[in-house]
């Protein structure tokens, strides 16, 4: 099977259509190649199974494309069905998750293949290391702030991805600050702190962090994630200078129902 040169253009654009375009008008920019990878994994994706799901355990159709085998996923349930013709099982999951359970098996990733503008395949190898990337915790570190400033000399698409990365995480904490440092060595860098953090949910508010930094072409090490009190008073200092991010309050949680698979974080779907 091989995929279809021209993709028809469809009724109307998707974000991930858009971070394609964007990466392909400028091939030799790294940041638009990188915020495509980032809305893959933060967008949902339907892929498309063999059968129905069975409990936990799902089974996604493998193609045997020229360049090797390929399981098949889109960014919306309409276009599954385009491209299949009919009714057919899929599962829906977070992008990061079909990244993690497909990498290492040597297998790539057809993404909106001849139904879209994002129409893309990711070799194995792709799938491999952006499973590396959205994997890797950031590292541990000790140094004393002497001074900030308002934050500068940032990638023009870290705010838009560390604003994206934060409307996800209502709840974990009550805002994040934004601002230069300077160290006790006399290194520079910037902060992003994080007031009223719920202390279990740290690890996860530094991994996204980390990856909005990541992915928006930022060197490494340009963002070091803090974790402050709302009576620290070092709060004060760091807000009369830093970037504000109020991250979104829940809303009272609805009833409970069936628990799709994948839906759990905690409990991927088991890909066979």
């Amino acid at each position: 099977m091989t995929p279809p040169e021209a993709p028809p253009e469809p009724s109307h654009a998707t974000l991930l259509d858009a971070a394609h375009e964007a990466m392909e008008a400028a091939p030799e920019d790294g940041a638009a190649r990188l915020a495509f990878y980032a809305r893959l994994a933060d967008g949902e994706l339907f892929v498309l199974l063999e059968e129905e799901a069975r409990g936990e355990t799902i089974a996604p159709r493998v193609f045997p494309l020229d360049d090797g085998p390929v399981v098949l996923a889109f960014d919306e349930e309409e276009r599954l069905t385009e491209f299949t013709g009919a009714p057919a099982p899929y599962v829906a999951l977070p992008g990061r998750v079909v990244v993690a359970q497909l990498a290492g098996q040597g297998v790539g990733l057809g993404v909106n293949l001849g139904v879209a503008p994002s129409s893309t395949l990711l070799a194995p190898e792709a799938l491999d290391w952006l499973a590396e990337t959205l994997g890797s915790a950031p590292e541990e570190a000790e140094a004393r702030p002497v001074a900030f400033h308002k934050p500068a000399g940032l990638p023009e698409g870290l705010l838009s991805a560390l604003d994206a990365a934060l409307a996800k995480a209502g709840g974990l904490a009550r805002s994040a600050l934004l601002a230069g440092v300077e160290y006790e060595d006399g290194t520079r860098g910037h902060w992003l702190a994080f007031v009223e953090a719920v202390e279990a949910a740290q690890p996860a508010l530094a991994r996204a962090a980390s990856e909005a930094v990541h992915f928006s072409g930022a060197e490494e090490g340009a963002v070091d994630v803090v974790f402050l009190t709302e009576d620290a008073p070092i709060v004060a200092r760091l807000s009369k200078v830093a970037l504000r991010f109020d991250l979104p309050q829940p809303e009272a949680p609805a009833a409970r129902g069936p628990v799709a698979p994948g839906s759990d974080p905690s409990k991927p779907p088991i890909l066979r």
